[in-house]
């Protein structure tokens, strides 16, 4: 095997490094530096001293990294076509539960909670999350149903308006409402938003 082989091998490094743990690390430089558009998965790899061919046997995707390394509780990827499967009529309930339910667990919804708050007072941040949700969300579910990307944004804006108001401001009776109440309320209203009723 030559020098450079030698220096330049893919997969794990040796020793016990916290290889996805530096990863990780790397990452959220990255989406801080040049926002979700610009970063690539060869940047993080680069930023890590990894192959990137080690980057996608830990994340997948670029999706995949972002979401472990902003410590989302879902991945769009695997929730959004459960959400645009089975009867269209029932996607607004559907996106209503999920997230309600998603942030009913406070342990789940503190590294949510956590972005926004930061993306309300940091450029970067605000740039970072806004193109994540564009591509990995709204922009596939506008597709994939063929609705206008504002009908998609609007139903977002109002499931994140409601988020917002139960778990930051604590607006009652909203923040004590029961989780089925709240989705039976807003379920209607998110279903219009997409179907343009």
């Amino acid at each position: 095997m030559s020098q450079a082989q030698e220096k330049r091998r893919p997969g794990r490094r040796p020793g016990t490094a916290d290889t996805r743990g530096e990863i990780l690390a790397a990452a959220r430089r990255i989406f801080a530096e040049k926002g979700f558009d610009k970063a690539t998965i060869r940047g993080i790899a680069r930023e890590a001293a990894v192959d990137p061919a080690l980057v996608h046997h830990y994340f997948d995707s670029k999706e995949g990294v972002f979401v472990a390394a902003m410590q989302l509780p879902v991945d769009p990827g695997k929730v959004i076509p459960a959400i645009l499967s089975g009867p269209r009529d029932q996607i607004g309930r559907r996106l209503a539960t999920l997230i309600l339910t998603i942030t009913s667990d406070a342990q789940a919804r503190e590294p949510v909670m956590a972005l926004m708050r930061t993306a309300m007072t940091n450029e970067q941040a605000v740039t970072m999350i806004r193109e994540f949700i564009t591509r990995a969300v709204l922009s596939r579910a506008a597709d994939t149903l063929g609705v206008p990307p504002l009908r998609m944004e609007a139903a977002f804006a109002q499931m994140f308006g409601i988020v917002m108001m139960r778990y930051i401001v604590k607006l009652e009776p909203l923040a004590s409402a029961e989780i089925d109440e709240v989705i039976d309320l807003v379920a209607p209203t998110v279903q219009r938003y997409i179907d343009g009723d």
